[in-house]
């Protein structure tokens, strides 16, 4: 097993300013660091060379997306308003996305890496891929930043894996704990992308949103309730994101991973394990095998708990190589809640129950 990593130093560059949390500073609002910061993604990249796992990947090395390829998902005038903006010193991308100078520059290298680690794969360079880019980008529409996302880049991926190399079919498995509304849109009336968002339910990314025109039953939202942990997500994968994936028959299947679905992070309401994403991972990985010739691309998204990101995302590379390092997740036995994390309460069972539904009748590939 082969299994690359791609990143680069100026994703750390990514500068979202000074907030509380994520609220811009103000007469009554004290400014520290933004939720959106470097620091868990610096953080993971350090544990992947301690670890001695960094020596077993093979390295991908992004490229800035090209203006047309970004224009198969956004539109021209929101793509020169970052530009312009960008070049002015920064400001807002739409609704809570607040960039630095030079931030249309790192978003183009967010988007091209995404897009490298799918050609990495697809050309059989590497197995599998993790890609480790910053800004997110599955919240991103069409003509708005949204949630911290500049430019869609796994959509932008996709669409490149559709127009230059000739994939017909491609799935995307979002678990990151925020509704993966950019995606959605993207794809919405497109039966070339199934798109599979599995979030903390919100108005927003309800089940019965599966899709318009030639579309319809190529969307499946999973919304889930607040406190569903290692037995929830690991049922999804199951009784959802399987059946749906052996009815679709995707030849490439790219996972937006957002690792607030956590039990630590501050911005979900979760339980989840570093533990249950590598069992999802593990899943997807059979999936991928079975269905697309292994072919997995893992891009980051969201995620903001700098102490346990680093022990989530090290659990799913150590998946994605087969290489288990000395590391022990140390937060497993001190949040270890007895039956919170791993047990299917009622109410939870019929979200799971609900999602099955929909994805028992998804059109066939």
């Amino acid at each position: 097993m082969t299994t690359g990593f791609l990143f680069d130093e100026l994703y750390l560059w990514h500068d979202t300013g000074s907030a509380a949390s994520w609220a811009p500073p103000g007469p009554y609002v004290q400014p520290e660091i933004h939720v959106e910061n470097p620091e868990t993604k610096r953080r993971l990249k350090n544990l992947l060379e301690v670890s001695g796992l960094a020596e077993h990947l093979t390295t991908i090395k992004p490229r800035p997306a090209t203006e047309a390829e970004v224009l198969r998902f956004h539109t021209p005038e929101y793509l020169e308003k970052i530009k312009r903006l960008s070049a002015a010193g920064g400001g807002e991308a739409g609704r809570e996305t607040p960039f630095g100078a030079g931030g249309y520059e790192i978003a183009l290298l967010a988007a091209g890496g995404v897009i490298a680690a799918v050609d990495a794969v697809l050309d059989g360079t590497v197995d599998n891929i993790y890609a480790l880019v910053r800004p997110p980008g599955h919240h991103a529409e069409a003509g708005e930043g949204i949630g911290f996302c500049i430019f869609g880049n796994v959509a932008i991926a996709a669409l490149h894996a559709r127009a230059m190399r000739g994939i017909e079919r491609i799935a995307t498995v979002d678990w990151d704990v925020h509704f993966g509304n950019g995606t959605q849109s993207a794809f919405y009336g497109d039966p070339g992308v199934l798109t599979i968002s599995i979030h903390q339910e919100t108005p927003t990314g309800r089940r019965d949103e599966t899709g318009e025109g030639a579309g319809v039953g190529f969307n499946i939202n999973v919304p889930l309730p607040a406190g569903s942990g290692d037995g929830v997500y690991q049922a999804v994968i199951e009784r959802v994101v399987a059946p749906a994936l052996r009815r679709y028959q995707p030849e490439l299947i790219i996972i937006p991973n957002g690792l607030d679905a956590s039990m630590y992070d501050p911005l979900g309401r979760m339980m989840v394990s570093s533990e249950a994403y590598r069992a999802m991972t593990e899943s997807v990985m059979a999936l991928a095998d079975e269905l697309c010739g292994g072919r997995l691309v893992v891009a980051h998204e969201g995620g903001y708990s700098s102490s346990y990101v680093p022990y989530c995302g090290l659990a799913i590379i150590e998946q994605l190589s087969g290489v288990r390092t000395p590391v022990v997740d140390p937060f497993l036995e001190i949040g270890e809640t007895g039956n919170i994390r791993h047990h299917i309460y009622p109410h939870q069972e019929a979200a799971i129950a609900a999602a099955a539904e929909i994805a028992a009748v998804v059109p066939t590939g």
